[in-house]
């Protein structure tokens, strides 16, 4: 475990010389996400026996792919005061200071390494970066197999899902009554990017 953490510097530099090299091959984005039919789940255990959960109803950003149209990056942020959940209770405290902060820190933003355009449809590895509550880290997340034919973008549905610890982003209270472990889900659908003007 410790031999993992001491590797993570060193992954943050590889994984910003990769997303550098990426800006350099991709072009203006190719795809938006469609906010009105995109949401973002987590889901963190209570007490080890219940699980709450929550689902952010607001997601945008886009999805640029390379010159040969091979590899995608996506690129998306997260309204955290766009949080449902079943209780109110449950809400106001996932917004407070000790857990999303939303008043200081009102999006969750990851964007992705350069990634096969065929892993959006068949499925496989998504490594990236997660920030929360204005904090970095690399994250991976597992995309399930989904239809996601680029010529009709309206028929792609991105499905994303991992697990992060809270703990790495500053969310350190109850631990004797919180686990650390949250899940994390993204399901994105996509549309064409808007032309613009002179392209």
């Amino acid at each position: 475990m410790n031999r993992k953490r001491r590797r993570w510097p060193r992954q943050r530099a590889i994984a910003g010389f990769v997303l550098a090299l990426a800006a350099c091959t991709l072009h203006a984005a190719d795809y938006r996400i469609d906010s009105s039919r995109s949401h973002a789940e987590f889901g963190v255990r209570l007490l080890w026996l219940t699980q709450v959960t929550g689902s952010f109803e607001h997601i945008d950003g886009d999805v640029t792919l390379s010159a040969q149209r091979d590899v995608a990056v996506v690129d998306a942020h997260i309204t955290v005061d766009s949080i449902q959940m079943s209780s109110e209770r449950f809400r106001r405290w996932v917004m407070a200071p000790e857990f999303f902060d939303a008043e200081h820190y009102p999006t969750i933003h990851f964007v992705s390494e350069p990634v096969p355009v065929a892993s959006l449809e068949h499925g496989g590895a998504l490594f990236g970066t997660l920030t929360l509550r204005g904090v970095s880290r690399p994250a991976r997340f597992e995309l399930l197999p989904s239809p996601c034919p680029l010529d009709t973008p309206r028929d792609c549905r991105i499905e994303a899902r991992g697990d992060i610890q809270r703990s790495e982003f500053g969310m350190t209270g109850h631990r004797t009554a919180l686990s650390d472990q949250v899940r994390l889900g993204l399901i994105i659908a996509i549309d064409h990017a808007p032309t613009t003007s002179g392209s």
